[in-house]
């Protein structure tokens, strides 16, 4: 928007002091209280008032200076969809667990678990390919002698806050005969809010940039608007084998977890279709997950809990590692600056290995990496 000369209240009535007393010697009396003086300070703020409704009407006309509902039915204009795409429920698995496991017990889909503070619920979702399903039973089974299995859940409100840090799922908010506890041994990251202004507004230009289709930039931007929080990569002319094959093309795509699912896949296979070039051929994949092993030995300085200190790194450690993107390399300095930024309370570190070496962890542009087994001791 053209930066416009405003004025505030006091230039305003300076202004017309200026010009009055320079026009007139008998119209002098501009004290305060005077009849002048009222008529120059209304004057002063129907002007105040009018110049808001000037840079409020500026505002709503630009995609770049427009803001929330006003932004949407901006971009709504050109038949950009979605218009913002909407905020996502987090998602993993959670691990039931008994003391006792002399009988079966069963977890059936639909049962409510929620976090420590009680905050956020999540519900027993249905996956027929889990090895526990029973279609008969409509739920995941702990046969007699098996302590423990996982079973998928999902948030049931939306956004950033749905996500879940290791063991913060602890409560089953309905009691299951035969099952005492539930956790979470991995972070729950896919959780995300809904589209923010600018990041609306760069996808906004990505849209127009692509609007000749057929490009990498108009498939690209098909790719990140199914749903928010998606990386991809795309290699042209290879095939998933990595085979010389012209007019192909392979996407990996991942929602941050390593494991999207085949009906987020095949979204994103027709979103595709829909700009890709007349002629060529593709297949959209989920990500070769990569596990890495951690492990690593802090010194803690005088004053601190040791074991609080560990609780942080391990933490830090996970979200690092499970942030990477694919085909990131896990760094092993970088891994260990990680540990020391966790707490100012860590003197020395040590014995940092990934997968019991000293060396970077790669991935290719099929693979992401995950974090497996985390020691920090």
């Amino acid at each position: 928007m053209t930066t416009l000369s405003t004025k505030t209240f006091t230039d305003l009535v300076q202004q017309q002091v200026a010009a009055i007393q320079g026009a007139s010697k008998a119209l002098v009396d501009l004290t305060i209280g005077s009849i002048l003086r009222v008529i120059v300070e209304s004057n002063a703020a129907v002007v105040l008032w009018l110049q808001a409704l000037i840079l409020q009407l500026l505002s709503v006309t630009r995609a770049a200076t427009s803001t929330g509902a006003d932004l949407d039915s901006f971009v709504a204009d050109y038949g950009f969809t979605p218009a913002r795409i909407a905020a996502t429920s987090a998602s993993g698995q959670v691990t039931f667990a008994r003391f006792t496991t002399t009988l079966q017990a069963v977890i059936t889909v639909g049962v409510y678990v929620q976090s420590t503070d009680g905050s956020q619920k999540y519900i027993v979702t249905l996956d027929t390919t889990n090895v526990n399903y029973s279609a008969t039973l409509g739920g995941y089974v702990l046969a007699p002698g098996i302590a423990s299995i996982n079973v998928p859940v999902a948030a049931l409100s939306t956004g950033s806050a749905t996500n879940a840090v290791i063991g913060q799922i602890s409560q089953i908010s309905q009691g299951i005969s035969g099952v005492d506890t539930v956790t979470n041994a991995a972070a729950f990251t896919n959780g995300a809010d809904a589209e923010t202004d600018p990041a609306l507004r760069a996808r906004f230009i990505a849209w127009v940039a692509s609007l000749s289709k057929a490009t990498k930039a108009a498939i690209g931007y098909a790719i990140t608007s199914v749903q928010v929080g998606l990386t991809y990569t795309l290699t042209e002319n290879y095939n998933y084998s990595n085979v010389w094959q012209p007019g192909y093309f392979t996407v990996i795509a991942d929602d941050g977890t390593g494991y999207p699912s085949g009906t987020l896949l095949a979204t994103i296979g027709n979103a595709i279709d829909a700009v890709r070039p007349i002629g060529s051929t593709f297949g959209v994949f989920a990500p070769v997950v990569v596990t890495a092993n951690v492990n690593a030995i802090i010194t803690t300085a005088s004053g601190y809990t040791h074991s609080a200190v560990v609780a942080l790194v391990y933490t830090d450690v996970t979200t690092y590692i499970n942030g990477l993107g694919i085909g990131q390399t896990l760094s092993w300095t970088k891994l260990i600056q990680i540990i020391y930024e966790a707490s100012p309370g860590i003197t020395n570190v040590s014995g940092v290995t990934i997968n019991a070496g000293t060396a970077d962890l790669t991935a290719t542009a099929q693979q992401v990496i995950k974090f497996g087994t985390v020691t920090i001791s």
